[in-house]
C-alpha cells in the first residue's frame, strides 16, 4: 500500500512579530496535506504570540516560555514532533512555493524504505522576502558526513533527516548546534538523497563581526572533534591562502 510521509515543520520564535505571519503563511499555502506544524516560541512580550494565537487552527502545537536559547527551543521541538521528517524553518524564513511539500513528498512515496535524510538548495532572501539569489555553497549531489569536513554545505533549512535518526542538539555549542546536528544525523544515515529542488527561502539577517568570529571559532571545535585536530588545522591553512589569493587577485584586475 502506496504510503505519504509526513513532513514536521518546527519553527521556533523570539520577539518574531516583523518575520512570523511570512513562514507562516508558507506553511499554510501548502498543497500537501501531511504537515505537523509546531511553533516553540521563547517567551515573547512583542505581537509574536497574537499572530500565532491568530493562526492556531493550522498548527498542531506551539507553546510560548523562556528557553535556554535557539537550540534549547529545537530540542523542545523535536520532543514534540510525531511525523516522518523534521524539517527547520525559523521565522522569516519561508517554504518556496506552494507544492514543494507535495513535489518532496512524491519522491519518497511508495518506497519500501525512504531515505534517512532529504536534501536541496537555498535560496537567499532580504527583509522584504526579496530574491539576493542562490547560497554560495551549493548542495553536493552525494552527501555523507564526511562532506561537512569542508563546512556546512547544505543548510540547515534545506536538510530533512528522518526523526528516528535525529539527535537533541548539543546546547555546548550555542552558535554552531545545527551543524553538529546535522553531521549526527549524517552519520546516523544509511541513505540520502539529493531532492533537486529548491527547499527553502533563507532569511539573511546578518552577523555582528564579533558574533561571527565566535561562530567561526565554535565551528573549528566542531571540525576538530569529527574530522581530527591536524586535517582541519591544514584544511584552514589552505582556506586561508584561497581567501587571500582571491582577495589579492580580484584587486589586480
Amino acid at each position: 500500500m502506496k504510503r505519504s510521509p509526513i513532513f514536521t515543520i518546527i519553527t521556533v520564535t523570539f520577539q518574531a512579530e516583523r518575520w512570523l505571519e511570512r513562514t507562516i503563511q508558507s506553511v499554510m499555502a501548502q498543497s500537501y496535506s501531511g504537515i505537523e506544524y509546531i511553533v516553540i516560541d521563547g517567551g515573547s512580550t512583542d505581537r509574536t504570540v497574537e499572530i500565532i494565537r491568530q493562526h492556531a487552527s493550522a498548527i498542531a502545537y506551539w507553546v510560548s516560555e523562556p528557553d535556554r536559547g535557539l537550540y534549547d527551543a529545537m530540542n523542545k521541538g523535536l520532543a514534540k514532533a510525531t511525523g516522518d521528517y523534521v524539517w527547520f524553518l525559523n521565522a522569516g524564513d519561508r517554504l518556496p512555493s506552494p507544492e514543494v511539500v507535495s513535489r518532496l513528498a512524491e519522491q519518497v512515496e511508495g518506497e519500501a524504505e525512504m531515505p534517512d535524510v532529504l536534501y536541496g538548495e537555498t535560496r537567499i532572501v532580504d527583509a522584504q522576502g526579496e530574491s539576493l539569489g542562490m547560497r554560495r555553497l551549493k548542495a553536493p549531489e552525494r552527501l555523507t558526513w564526511k562532506s561537512f569536513r569542508m563546512g556546512m554545505l547544505v543548510c540547515h533549512q534545506s536538510f530533512l533527516p528522518q526523526r528516528r535518526i535525529a539527535p537533541k542538539y548539543d546546547l555546548r555549542y550555542p552558535l554552531v548546534a545545527d551543524y553538529d546536528w546535522c553531521i549526527r544525523c549524517l552519520q546516523a544515515a544509511k541513505r540520502t538523497r539529493h531532492s533537486g529542488m529548491i527547499l527553502s527561502d533563507f532569511l539573511e539577517e546578518g552577523l555582528s563581526s564579533r558574533r561571527r568570529k565566535e561562530s567561526l571559532k565554535e565551528r573549528y571545535r566542531v571540525m576538530c572533534r569529527y574530522y581530527g585536530t591536524l586535517p582541519t588545522l591544514l584544511r584552514h591553512v589552505w582556506f586561508a591562502m584561497r581567501f587571500f589569493y582571491a582577495k589579492w587577485f580580484k584587486g589586480r584586475v
